[in-house]
């Protein structure tokens, strides 16, 4: 009997969405989210959803916006859990959030109000619309992991990219 040969297509990925920590240990390698950023564009992804939380994700957003030069496709899209996000961060972090925000290509606004479920909607909505995930979580409890593993529950065969 003739052996067969299964070919498998590489998924086609157009989505992508990051979470990560607040705190990026000294050894966070920057230098690893540029080629996973660079990676991810080669295999097809324009779009790129952000929750816009300090640490990972404005360092995550800046990436995408200077990438934006090189890939002109290449759209981020800020996911914003509740209104007035920024109201706690420091003066450096606000002015980060108002650039990031003002050059986005598209806002989404999670929820008028502040509540204890707005982060975790905002999470949800990125994973939901996300064909692959660039996280940086070191912990297995926290939002990041909570948004790994929801990921991970909704599309158990789509790609989790872990920056280390």
């Amino acid at each position: 009997m003739e052996q067969l040969e299964i070919i498998e297509k590489e998924r086609i990925i157009k989505t992508c969405a990051f979470t990560g920590h607040r705190g990026l240990a000294p050894d966070f390698n920057a230098e690893r989210l540029w080629d996973e950023l660079e990676y991810v564009i080669s295999r097809g992804v324009e779009t790129f959803y952000n929750g816009m939380a300090v640490g990972f994700d404005l360092l995550a957003a800046e990436a995408v916006l200077f990438l934006k030069k090189k890939y002109p496709k290449i759209k981020l899209v800020a996911c914003i859990p509740f209104y007035n996000q920024e109201r706690y961060y420091n003066d450096t972090d606000k002015a980060r959030y108002a650039r990031i925000i003002k050059e986005a290509d598209k806002r989404i606004l999670i929820s008028d109000e502040y509540s204890k479920d707005a982060p975790l909607k905002r999470n949800r909505y990125m994973a939901e619309h996300a064909d692959v995930l660039i996280t940086y979580c070191k912990k297995n409890s926290g939002g990041s992991a909570y948004t790994v593993n929801y990921f991970r529950k909704i599309k158990p065969f789509h790609e989790i990219i872990r920056i280390e």
